[in-house]
């Protein structure tokens, strides 16, 4: 059964698989097929009450209404980047715990960087996110309803969420069962109708949830933050690699790799003086050439409080020339939304924000 709370007699839906939704509208004496209009109200329309699903009849909305409640989480800021491209959307839950989302456009492409945790657990020494520790998993209501909220916004101005990536506050396969949920909710041809190979899921390593995750069988793209190719230097600046090495992510990779016959990406997060040298290229290179794959090189993003800097453009331009002479497929991300905060690793929630908005 979904993770969703349930306030009295009221059920909360959003989370709730098709048959979960249709085991819930039987037992109120309603018709099965209800369960398929119900969903595509809540998660294609964006509907956040029963009152205007106009296509049950007034007694169905009342019964639901006494019955249930669907999830409709409060905006507490929405910022705007300079680049008139991206957009960040602090959410604040049921709780009042809070979590960011970032939408960047790009030509056709609306892609929205969703959260599943408030906080995270891994503290990669480079990213904000792992300062806050982890408060706790959001639900898989939670995890949709970012992107329910968000197109819903743009659909009122004619345009249309293209993509997801599941790269925000957060480790995912930390919080797998809901997020699993979430991804066979978003593909669902009746609800958001996100198709699968435009879902991405990015782990820093957690080996145990990417081999679960290819028993699985979705056939989402994987990102996997790597960001140094020596075992010594990675477990320096990322604490999961002193419990799954570099050997044991690449084999859980390969893995992933065989099973979902999708092409993976390699996050390389790049720190001046750290992992961005001639000799890192070139090892990063040997390390994953017979891995079909594609290798996003991001500069790292100003995080306040830290020693870590960002490396000049010919230092940037230098490592990509030597993968890409190494043949690999190399993109390179400067995030966008810096300035707001809004880039990759930039996603933060101040304690004292939290406990004011949870009341603590």
């Amino acid at each position: 059964m979904a993770d969703v709370s349930q306030s009295g007699d009221r059920v909360e839906l959003k989370g709730f698989y098709p048959g979960e939704l249709e085991e819930f509208v039987t037992s109120l004496g309603l018709e099965p097929y209800r369960a398929r209009q119900i969903a595509a109200w809540i998660y294609n329309r964006g509907s956040t009450d029963f009152a205007g699903m106009t296509d049950l009849a007034r007694g169905v909305r009342a019964k639901l209404s006494q019955r249930a409640s669907i999830l409709n989480l409060e905006v507490a800021a929405r910022i705007g980047a300079d680049d008139g491209e991206t957009v960040k959307y602090l959410f604040e839950l049921p709780d009042g715990r809070r979590v960011e989302s970032v939408l960047m456009r790009d030509g056709r492409r609306r892609t929205l960087c969703v959260s599943s945790q408030v906080g995270c657990p891994l503290d990669c020494t480079f990213c904000a996110t792992g300062r806050m520790g982890l408060i706790r998993n959001l639900s898989a209501g939670e995890i949709l309803d970012q992107l329910v909220f968000v197109r819903r916004e743009l659909r009122a101005r004619g345009d249309d969420l293209t993509n997801v990536v599941l790269m925000g506050m957060g480790e995912p396969l930390l919080n797998y069962a809901n997020v699993v949920r979430a991804i066979r909710l978003m593909n669902l041809d009746y609800g958001l109708a996100i198709g699968i190979r435009r879902i991405t899921l990015s782990t820093v390593g957690y080996v145990p949830g990417i081999l679960r995750l290819a028993r699985e069988g979705l056939k989402v793209g994987l990102a996997v933050s790597l960001n140094a190719a020596d075992d010594a230097l990675r477990s320096r600046i990322m604490s999961i690699n002193r419990r799954w090495p570099i050997a044991e992510l690449l084999a859980a990779v390969r893995a992933y790799r065989k099973r979902i016959d999708r092409r993976v990406t390699f996050e390389y997060v790049l720190l001046h003086g750290v992992n961005d040298s001639v000799e890192d290229a070139g090892r990063l290179a040997a390390l994953v050439r017979d891995i079909p794959c594609k290798v996003n090189v991001i500069p790292w993003n100003p995080v306040e409080d830290t020693a870590f800097v960002r490396p000049p453009r010919e230092a940037v331009d230098r490592f990509v020339r030597i993968l890409r002479n190494a043949r690999l497929t190399t993109t390179v991300r400067y995030s966008r939304g810096v300035d707001i905060a809004a880039g990759c690793g930039q996603l933060y929630i101040r304690p004292d924000a939290a406990e004011t908005a949870s009341g603590g």
